[in-house]
């Protein structure tokens, strides 16, 4: 078949890999305009972008889709399909329309499970046991086209969001291909998402990501774990923002009021509504991420101190 591959990240990268690596003829790459990024702030392609440049494969970067040119530029493309990973912008019904078999989307979720931007986040902030990724038919309403294929995923009890979403995205590409095959020969069938299961993932704002040191330790946990690498988890320390790594459940230590830091040479514990939890790497406003031990010995954390009084902009 001829496609057209539409992906903005990384996370798109091995889908695209798949692609070019297979029988069917890539014809063309979608993705986001360039974008400010690095400490120059500069503009850059994504990373879907720059792999299309190193293959030669002509790149679309319509600031929408709607926009009449980049339609008439995809028409002259003349694709049979359209996979999509992570593109990153509603598709309207005009383009949507232009390939014969459709646009494909690759969804990091059990479909109808977490509808949304952020469903790896979500499934691990909700303490899930197991996730998985769906290909789905695109359609206007947000992530619920009839449905090709699903992969199931375990979530281990360490995993970040970053490092599900990574397995997440090797293991989805083999699917999508799969899909792909499944659509040029004919085996494949769309089958609409079932109406029970339904959940949404908006996006995890930076505000959300603040640790209730009032919540039981699990869910902090997962909270954590959710939030990471992006948008990052955080507390506040001495009225300014203090960034968290993963942190682990320590049934065997005392507990301790929440939010209570109680500090030794080799480790940081916070109390919680239930077990204290142990902190891992934390980062300080302006700083470089650093082991909790070593920061509470930097800012010298003594009896009683807290975490989460104040805000941010609070100087207290």
């Amino acid at each position: 078949m001829r496609l057209v591959f539409a992906g903005t990240p990384e996370v798109a990268l091995p889908s695209l890999e798949a692609i070019i690596g297979s029988h069917h003829e890539l014809v063309g790459v979608v993705t986001r305009p360039d974008a400010p990024a690095g400490r120059g702030r500069t503009l850059q392609p994504s990373p879907v972008a720059r792999r299309a440049g190193e293959v030669g494969v002509p790149v679309l970067t319509p600031a929408h889709p709607r926009e009449a040119g980049f339609q008439a530029a995809l028409r002259d493309l003349a694709p049979d399909c359209c996979p999509v990973v992570a593109y990153g912008a509603l598709v309207p019904r005009s383009a949507l329309e232009i390939p014969r078999l459709g646009w494909v989307n690759l969804h990091f979720s059990c479909l109808p499970a977490w509808r949304g931007a952020a469903p790896v986040q979500r499934a691990l902030w909700a303490g899930d046991e197991v996730t998985g990724a769906t290909t789905f038919r695109l359609v206007e309403e947000l992530d619920a086209g009839p449905t090709f294929g699903v992969m199931t995923e375990r979530i281990r009890p360490e995993d970040t969001a970053g490092d599900l979403l990574a397995r997440l995205a090797e293991g989805g590409a083999g699917l999508l291909l799969a899909t792909l095959d499944g659509l040029a020969d004919g085996t494949v069938e769309a089958r609409p998402q079932p109406e029970e299961g339904l959940s949404w993932a908006p996006k995890i704002t930076v505000a959300q990501a603040a640790v209730d040191w009032s919540r039981p330790a699990l869910a902090i946990d997962h909270q954590v774990r959710a939030c990471t690498p992006a948008p990052g988890a955080w507390s506040t320390w001495a009225g300014e923002r203090l960034k968290l790594g993963p942190v682990r459940v320590d049934p065997d230590r005392e507990s301790l009021p929440p939010g209570e830091l109680a500090a030794t040479k080799q480790a940081v514990h916070v109390g919680t509504a239930t077990q204290p939890v142990r902190l891992g790497l934390v980062q300080p406003c302006g700083r470089r991420p650093m082991a909790a031990a070593d920061w509470a010995r930097g800012v010298r954390a003594g009896a009683g101190a807290r975490l989460g009084e104040g805000r941010p902009d609070d100087p207290r």
